[in-house]
Formats: C-alpha cells, sequence, structure tokens
C-alpha cells in the first residue's frame, strides 16, 4: 500500500513535515505492518472544513474558511493547537494532527492528535474583528470539539487571549461552564502553573536522563542555544540557575559567546534594553550558523526549522543536540549525527514538555482542582523521565537513531489502543 503524504505546506511546516514523513515512510517499511493497520494510520478519523461569516469594523460581512483534522482518537480525546494562517490548508493540517498524534503517543499521555485553525492574516485584523472571528469559528465548530472530543490549545498566531474567547463563546453555547474545553488559558480562568517554561524544563529533564546514560556530569557542561524566543530563553535562565555553563546564545539578529560563561539574567537585561544580544560586555559576537560549529556539550537548537543540514552538520562539535524547535534537524543531518555518535534527543520527545502541561490543565478542569508549581513540575518530570526511558530502552535494543525509536514506540501504542477497541 502506498501511503500518500501531502507536500502542500507553508514555509513555517515544510521541514517539520518533510523529516516527519521521511522517517514514517522508512519505518512502515521496517516494522512490516500489515495492510489493514496502514490503511488505518493512513487516514485521518475525521477531517472538515467549515465557512462562516465575520461582520468586519466596516459594516461588511466577510467569509472565512475554517479547518479541523481529528486525526486518530484510540487513546484518548484529540489534543491539537488552533492556528491563524494565510497559508493554512486541510493537507498540512492533516500531517500536523498526525505528528500531535505521535508526540502524545511518546509521552504516554491519554490524547489522540488533531491540529486546526482558520485562513486568515491575524495582523490584518482589529482586536474587535479577531474576537469576532474567533466566536464565530467557535459556533461552526462546537459540536465537534469538547473536552471529551477534541480539546484545542494555541498554535500559531494564537496565544492565551484567543483561549479565552474560545472557552467563553464555547460555554455561551452550551449554557455551563467547560474549562476543559482548552488548554492555555490564563491561571486565572483555569490555565496551570509552569505552562510558560514548560517545554524548556521538559527538554532539559529528558537532557539529564540522557546525560546520566552517557556518563556526562552536569555542573559545568557547556551548553550552546539557538533562538531566544520563549523557549530559548527560558532553556537559557534554567540552564544558567541549575549550573550549567551557558556559552553562546543567539537571535535572529546574531549572538554571543564567551567560553567563560554567560550572566543569563545580566543578557536577558541587555537584550531588553538594547533590543538586541550583540554588544554583550565580556563576550564575543558570532553569527547563528558560527553557534551551531562552537565548541560546547550540549547544543540547543531553539528556534527554526531545517538549522542544521548536511552543509554543516560535520561541524557540529556538541555530544548531545537538544531539540526544542521542530525539527531544526535535516534528515540527512541526523543520519550524520548517528554515524559520529552524536546523540541526538529528537523533537516529538524533547518539546512534549508542553503538551504535557497541557494535560495537566485539562485534568485539573475536569477534576476542579488546582495544583501548587511545585506539584506540575514533579509530574512533569517524571512524565518526561519515563518517557525518555521509554524511547531510550527501544533505541539500545534496536540500534536505531532516537528518532526512530520514538516514532515506532509511538506507533505501536496506537495500534495497540486500536486492536484493544477491536478496530484491528
Amino acid at each position: 500500500m502506498i501511503i500518500n503524504f501531502h507536500e502542500r505546506i507553508h514555509v513555517d511546516d515544510k521541514n517539520i513535515c518533510k523529516l516527519f514523513m521521511h522517517e514514517i515512510s522508512e519505518l512502515y517499511t521496517d516494522m512490516e505492518l500489515a495492510a489493514e493497520e496502514l490503511e488505518l494510520l493512513a487516514m485521518p478519523r475525521r477531517s472538515f472544513t467549515v465557512h462562516f461569516p465575520v461582520r468586519m469594523d466596516s459594516g461588511k460581512t466577510r467569509m472565512f474558511i475554517g479547518h479541523r483534522v481529528q486525526y486518530n482518537d484510540a487513546r484518548g480525546p484529540a489534543k491539537g493547537g488552533i492556528r491563524f494562517h494565510p497559508d493554512l490548508t486541510i493537507d498540512d493540517v492533516k500531517d500536523l494532527a498526525f505528528l500531535m498524534v505521535l508526540k502524545c503517543a511518546v509521552a504516554n499521555i491519554p490524547f489522540g492528535g488533531s491540529k486546526g485553525g482558520v485562513i486568515v492574516d491575524p495582523k490584518q485584523l482589529s482586536g474587535n474583528e479577531l474576537e469576532l472571528l474567533t466566536r464565530s469559528y467557535v459556533r461552526a465548530i462546537n459540536n465537534f470539539i469538547g473536552p471529551f472530543k477534541d480539546i484545542p490549545a494555541p498554535d500559531v498566531f494564537t496565544g492565551e487571549k484567543i483561549m479565552v474567547w474560545i472557552m467563553d463563546e464555547f460555554e455561551r453555547i452550551k449554557g455551563e461552564h467547560v474549562p476543559a474545553v482548552v488548554t492555555g488559558k490564563p491561571v486565572e480562568l483555569g490555565g496551570t502553573k509552569a505552562r510558560n517554561y514548560s517545554t524548556a524544563l521538559g527538554g532539559i529533564y529528558v537532557l539529564e536522563e540522557a546525560m546520566k546514560k552517557l556518563n556526562m556530569g552536569q555542573e559545568g557542561a557547556r551548553v550552546a542555544i539557538q533562538g531566544f524566543g520563549n523557549v530559548g530563553k527560558n532553556a537559557a535562565r534554567l540552564f544558567f540557575e541549575r549550573g550549567y555553563k551557558v556559552v553562546a546564545v543567539s537571535a535572529t539578529g546574531g549572538g554571543i559567546i564567551d567560553q567563560a560563561g554567560l550572566d543569563i539574567q545580566k543578557v536577558i537585561s541587555h537584550q531588553e534594553s538594547r533590543g538586541s544580544l550583540l554588544d554583550f560586555a565580556g563576550a564575543a559576537d558570532i553569527t547563528n550558523q558560527e553557534l551551531l560549529a562552537c565548541d560546547c556539550d550540549v547544543l540547543v537548537p531553539a528556534a527554526l526549522s531545517d538549522q542544521i543540514h548536511n552543509g554543516n552538520a560535520d561541524n557540529v562539535k556538541a555530544r548531545i543536540i537538544l531539540e526544542l524547535a521542530n525539527a531544526p534537524t535535516t534528515i540527512d543531518a541526523d543520519k550524520i549525527f548517528f554515524n559520529k555518535n552524536i546523540f541526538v534527543i529528537p523533537d516529538v520527545l524533547a518539546n512534549a514538555g508542553g503538551v504535557v502541561v497541557s494535560y495537566f490543565e485539562w485534568s485539573q478542569n475536569l477534576n476542579s482542582s488546582y495544583w501548587t508549581e511545585e506539584e506540575v513540575l514533579r509530574n512533569l518530570k517524571n512524565i518526561m523521565v519515563n518517557s525518555f526511558n521509554d524511547v531510550y530502552a527501544a533505541c539500545s535494543h534496536e540500534y536505531c537513531r532516537m528518532r526512530r525509536s520514538a516514532y515506532r514506540l509511538a506507533i505501536k501504542r496506537v495500534l495497540e489502543a486500536e486492536r484493544l477497541r477491536g478496530n484491528l
């Protein structure tokens, strides 16, 4: 059976899906899956498109198109982001929803996978128009989402304000409080502590397990981080606080390096006051490419996809690569690192902390409970450590790359859930 994955992907997701699809296609052959298993995995359980009107500030009505794909819900209700993007297509949404299925299965949390959104450039809308669009989209899909059906979350160009509008409109329609319909809310309205830095901290938890397996000391280990947005900045701060030596960081305009170690609190203050990382006292300015090749123990790509490829992979000196960005490493580079014994912790595992904490938010909402930050962090560490050890055990047994092992483990878990339900 031929699995037809989709190529019409906007720039942000092109390499994410390319890497994912290549791995999955090879893996299906290796696993010798039956035709019925392939057919089940190849088709989303539900995918739909909605058309809905929005009254613009001009007084005129404009029609918008929204999509939602619920790829598989054998392991639990579907879970996945809502994005507002002008290049959104149903085909790229399908691939990203499947990737979400596997991410939840790798973390072993009781969710399936989904993805969706609206074809729109939110930068072209006023605040009022953005709210009306969000609420209209919810009215169009409200029968297909819910805490036991499909739980949306923030994604590209959406955030906690839009999640509140989704929750509020859904509750108006249902006539009752349903905070668990969506995650990524403010703490005051049912959100959870630690969400803002959960992706970075979850990655550090799995990194520290990897360092134990490789007999690497943590105190003073040298870390270089490409990307200084929310994830990269939080990672740098957490590494610094935990006694690592952060030797280099970079953002869009370039970065800085100091092999003696950077004071991250001062770096953050410098960036906030200057609008740039460059010209930090005591450090040398470097490019993003120079950061990838710098002398370090741990390299953390936390920016864009497709940053490490066959043209620069041989220059990487790190012993471990922690992928906090989505698909920062190309297929060719991944294989180069495997042959060079550079240990890659793949994005599907490394940056799963965000969806794990979303699971905590959903669980708290369902139980009308409130966890302290310490409880959130303790449970996050437990799940991330267990997930790493599950993937590592499979990787060691099969002698293959961690990315391949993570996908294999996820597929086995999804298919086992389908078997238990009598679908195979």
